[in-house]
């Protein structure tokens, strides 16, 4: 069903128990008839599990050897997952930085991202384990799934940017909806890009940005109380 390439392309689940394609399957289908379209604009696509993003690769299969192995045993447990749900999709693989990015390309995927992102995060976490079964090594790869966290991405730049921009006109500190780990160092990035300054107030689940009316280079000597600047990946 699945054709896997070398083209560059851009958790609802238990995953101490749930690791097989077969499992993984099971939470598609349980969610399937909840599912929102892949374009939703409230999804979540979370990497709450980021802020401990720097694992430990150790011995002497590390680098980009190691990266590739991870798309390799990742694009293997997903051709597995896709014939047992029977549903066409090409994988590409790619390395971005530090970590190895799998995304599975093609039409009527949207049961594979599940409303805002659940299926898409808990498919993620499952691939990260089967991959770490093979590798012996913690994975930090990256799943997308139809240009989900692709568009999401882009939808939070422009969030960011907006409240840099209303922030900077008013003088005074925006704050924005509780969002995951992923999507507030996408907002915390778009903001320090438009030259100021933000950071991350209240408790997950609730978690969110506070934009800061305040310049980056002249705020750069106090540090930022958030932790979500550096962390969230």
């Amino acid at each position: 069903m699945a054709n896997a390439t070398d083209d560059p392309i851009d958790s609802g689940a238990d995953v101490d128990t749930v690791d097989s394609a077969d499992d993984a399957a099971r939470v598609v289908n349980s969610d399937a008839n909840g599912s929102d379209d892949a374009n939703d604009g409230d999804a979540g696509a979370g990497e709450a599990n980021e802020s401990d993003g720097d694992a430990e690769r150790e011995g002497a299969a590390g680098g980009p050897d190691l990266l590739e192995r991870e798309g390799e045993a990742a694009a293997d447990y997903l051709e597995g997952l896709l014939d047992i749900i029977d549903v066409d999709g090409d994988i590409d693989m790619d390395v971005d930085g530090d970590r190895a990015v799998v995304a599975i390309i093609g039409d009527h995927l949207r049961q594979l991202v599940g409303q805002g992102g659940s299926v898409l995060d808990a498919l993620q976490e499952l691939t990260r384990l089967a991959v770490a079964r093979e590798t012996g090594v913690r994975s930090r790869l990256m799943l997308d799934i139809a240009g989900y966290r692709a568009r999401r991405r882009a939808e939070l730049t422009k969030i960011g940017t907006q409240a840099a921009e209303k922030a900077l006109a008013s003088g005074e500190s925006v704050a924005l909806n509780p969002m995951s780990a992923f999507e507030r160092k996408v907002v915390h990035d778009a903001v320090a890009a438009a030259g100021l300054r933000s950071e991350s107030e209240g408790v997950e689940p609730e978690r969110y940005v506070v934009v800061l009316p305040t310049r980056r280079d002249a705020a750069e000597a106090a540090p930022s109380s958030s932790t979500d600047n550096t962390s969230e990946e």
